[in-house]
């Protein structure tokens, strides 16, 4: 099964927070208490989409290659062009670095779209416009980045976890500290995430803290355990930990659950949150301010809500989606984690925005992965 590679990575918060100084600098409309901009624009439930064109941005091969097309059809709008953006950061970049980036759609994961949404350069998203709305999970309208989708709407979501050769591991791991504490057997067999929130996880709920605290005291010990597995592991890895379990180069990875090959034909690798707990994370489709097809960027997430669309993104990124219409009609093969239940996932903490506070895993990423 074709799944697409990509990072999460979080933008500097330097930049993050410069930028949004620059927005309201240039008047960027201000935040209301329940985190959605003032002002929204009026909006045409019947507008003519043929007088409207749609730009997109998102990671390649997470829509399907003939979306344009069928999006030009069904819709009857003008055009749908694609960019493409690697991270999360590429995608900030692009839309944050002028007061309009051309894009009218963005696939960014939810930490980001709450940070666009603070700098005031997302469309709060009007409901009356997406009525397939309705085919999302209750739980996916509770997501703490975003309670009530005001300005954002998600498209794939899952969590955290080890991945491991059931065949090859001695023990079945059940603790984040069987990647930072390896017991002997696993010595140079274990690969950790290197994106910076991703990194801290594991040390940050062995301690049992929030994995978006910002205490300097508790980031200090969370790095002390890093530094300390660092010598026991076989390297850190965001992208191929698959394919070295598959090989048994290693035994154990920390993983997102759609990335741990649980598929496999050898039906020997197994994934598990540990007990101390994981995360929420969520990718999401916003719409930008500056859009001039505002209704057409509202049909287009009406569209991909659809169920035998969304779908898609299950049945070839072997990511879950919020979408209950949609997963209904999804075939779950076996050993597949597409199973894992709503009310499950959100006993995961959603990672959010910290703002300046990012800086501080940026730095801690920079010191825990920098050769000795």
């Amino acid at each position: 099964m074709f799944r697409t590679r990509f990072s999460r990575r979080l933008p500097a918060a330097v930049a993050v927070a410069g930028l949004a100084l620059a927005v309201a600098a240039c008047g960027g409309e201000s935040t209301s208490s329940d985190g959605t901009t003032k002002a929204a624009a009026e909006l045409k439930p019947n507008a003519d989409l043929s007088k409207q064109s749609l730009q997109i941005t998102v990671w390649d091969g997470y829509t399907p290659k003939e979306l344009p097309e069928r999006v030009k059809t069904d819709l009857k709008v003008q055009d749908l062009k694609i960019a493409l953006h690697d991270t999360n950061e590429t995608a900030m970049t692009k839309l944050t670095v002028s007061g309009d980036s051309g894009i009218d759609v963005a696939f960014v994961s939810g930490q980001y779209a709450q940070a666009l949404n603070a700098m005031g350069l997302l469309e709060p998203i009007h409901p009356e416009l997406i009525p397939n709305l309705a085919n999302l999970y209750p739980e996916a309208t509770q997501l703490s980045y975003d309670k009530g989708n005001k300005f954002s709407v998600p498209y794939t979501w899952g969590t955290t976890g080890i991945c491991y050769r059931s065949d090859l591991v001695k023990a079945t791991p059940t603790s984040w500290n069987d990647l930072l504490k390896p017991p002997a057997w696993a010595e140079k067999k274990v690969t950790m995430m290197t994106t910076e929130r991703w990194l801290a996880l594991p040390a940050l709920k062995s301690l049992g803290y929030s994995i978006n605290t910002d205490k300097d005291e508790e980031i200090a010990k969370a790095k002390e355990l890093l530094m300390a597995a660092k010598p026991h592991l076989l390297g850190y890895d965001d992208t191929t930990f698959g394919d070295r379990l598959k090989s048994g180069e290693a035994l154990m990875v920390e993983a997102w659950d759609g990335w741990c090959p649980t598929t496999d034909e050898k039906q020997n690798i197994k994934f598990v949150v540990p007990k101390e707990g994981s995360d929420l994370w969520v990718d999401t489709m916003v719409i930008m301010k500056s859009s001039k097809n505002k209704e057409a960027a509202h049909a287009f997430i009406n569209y991909i809500l659809n169920p035998d669309t969304h779908r898609w993104a299950a049945e070839n990124i072997n990511y879950k989606v919020p979408n209950k219409a949609a997963m209904d009609k999804v075939q779950i093969p076996e050993g597949s984690l597409l199973g894992i239940k709503p009310a499950e996932l959100l006993n995961g903490e959603s990672i959010i925005d910290l703002g300046q506070g990012s800086t501080k895993y940026t730095r801690l990423q920079t010191e825990v992965t920098a050769k000795s």
